[in-house]
């Protein structure tokens, strides 16, 4: 590709960490490495009419949030691993960037403006990561075995020999791992080893796809009973997830606490647990308190994993449904349900989420509240189907004579989004026609270092708003 000879100016970064610039023309320009405020020449690596996508070449005019990335496996160059995509930012930064993409995503993608900017969630910036997928690949040229993170835009693992993000306890079984892998068998059949962390258990889950040997299996004992003060516990996972189970029975449990309402969360490794343990604990207190739930109300927290909403929800007096799709999660959220004595507050149910019809929620029954945490394709079908009952609430009130009693909304919501771009979707839907307004929404910072952006936002029952009658 020809390289760009003007200097252009970066604006923002995109929602994967990539410098915003226009041309005079207003051909949009996205710049790895450049961040905003900042003046550039951009090496371009793909044209398309309306944009183009490429590397920084030079930097005429540096940020001031500009900073030294603390991993010696960071940058642009190749090899380098893609894990992180913000090192160069200031961590005070990053937040500032990840909360102005969510009051754009909800302005321009929904013309929905908080009433209040909620303060950011913030917690350590480096040894977050306590859930990592690390690639595994064996290099028969080089005789070596590479464990980590891929390398940027490519297929190819990282030469990694630490990693400041992940735990430290996990960092520095990067290189040991390696050795160990090298020393197996089964080292050419080894695609991945995926990492869990709690607050006694270090859980390790070997992929292998060809049954291991009883010599790999005792090299994987030794290794373990050589870090036992981590608390290491190997699992196998020789075909899909269903598969995963422990190689040796007994020990300690994997878990994590939730100290502020004593509750503990017993989970499989390959299960999903948030990432980062240190800002879960502050979402779950910061969203409950924007809840609000009282004693004796009903909740229903929906897309509610092993309950990590639930119990401190229960424990706090509420009555609590949790919806989840699926049925094994079911099951274990029961099971912790239970072991946390709160099994008569808390029900749990199986239930398509995808494909929830309005008659279907109105089946569930009224709640003074919802807790909403989906995964990244947001919650369009409930947000739907709570609109549709809105509306036809509002056609049967006008209609003399109609009962416009029946199913009754949420006073107030509280939603939990990992993606800004479907919360937007989804408040959109809530504000401009299902009659409610948004009180207040602020970024989490669960993943620093990435671009990837979570959110809070809370959302009311607004009396004054004007319900139209159903499509």
């Amino acid at each position: 590709m020809q390289e760009a000879s003007e200097a252009l100016e970066v604006e923002s970064l995109d929602l994967e960490g990539q410098g915003v610039a226009r041309r005079p023309d207003g051909k949009v320009v996205f710049i790895e490495g450049a961040l905003p405020g900042e003046r550039v020449h951009v090496k371009v690596l793909r044209r398309k009419n309306n944009w183009e996508q490429g590397t920084l070449e030079a930097l005429l005019r540096e940020s001031a949030q500009r900073v030294r990335p603390a991993c010696p496996h960071f940058g642009l160059h190749a090899g380098a691993c893609g894990g992180c995509k913000v090192q160069h930012l200031h961590p005070a930064a990053q937040v500032a960037v990840k909360q102005r993409v969510l009051e754009d995503d909800l302005w321009h993608l929904a013309k929905v403006r908080p009433a209040r900017v909620l303060r950011p969630i913030e917690g350590p910036a480096w040894g977050y990561r306590w859930r990592a997928r690390l690639s595994v690949r064996y290099v028969a040229k080089k005789g070596t075995v590479l464990v980590g993170f891929h390398e940027r835009k490519s297929r190819y693992v990282a030469d990694m020999g630490t990693c400041p993000v992940l735990s430290p306890a996990v960092s520095g079984l990067l290189v040991p791992l390696r050795e160990l892998v090298g020393s197996l068998e089964q080292r050419d059949r080894i695609p991945q080893i995926e990492v869990a962390v709690g607050d006694a258990v270090l859980a390790l889950v070997l992929r292998h796809l060809e049954p291991l040997s009883l010599a790999d299996q005792a090299r994987l004992r030794q290794f373990a009973c050589a870090h036992a003060s981590l608390g290491l516990q190997w699992w196998l996972q020789p075909k899909g997830p269903e598969t995963v189970h422990p190689l040796d029975e007994g020990g300690p449990q994997l878990g994590y606490s939730l100290p502020e309402f004593d509750v503990y969360m017993p989970y499989r490794p390959t299960d999903f647990t948030q990432v980062n343990p240190h800002i879960n604990r502050v979402l779950v207190s910061r969203a409950l308190g924007l809840l609000d739930p009282r004693p004796g109300e009903r909740v229903i927290d929906w897309f509610c994993g092993l309950g990590n909403f639930s119990l401190p929800l229960a424990r706090r007096g509420a009555a609590v449904l949790g919806v989840e799709g699926s049925p094994t999660l079911v099951a274990r959220a029961r099971e912790n349900a239970a072991a946390n004595g709160l099994a008569a507050r808390t029900t749990v149910e199986a239930r398509d989420l995808y494909t929830l019809t309005a008659a279907e929620l109105a089946a569930t029954g009224d709640a003074d509240r919802w807790l909403v945490d989906p995964p990244r394709e947001g919650a369009f079908a409930l947000v739907k189907a709570l609109t549709e009952l809105r509306r036809e609430g509002a056609r049967s009130a006008s209609v003399p004579g109609d009962e416009a009693g029946g199913w009754q909304p949420p006073r107030r919501i509280v939603y939990v989004s990992c993606n800004p771009a479907t919360l937007a979707r989804d408040a959109g839907l809530l504000v401009h026609q299902a009659g409610y307004r948004c009180s207040a929404a602020g970024a989490v910072n669960m993943f620093p270092h990435t671009a990837h952006v979570e959110s809070v936002a809370v959302f009311d029952l607004d009396p004054e708003a004007v319900l139209g009658p159903v499509d």
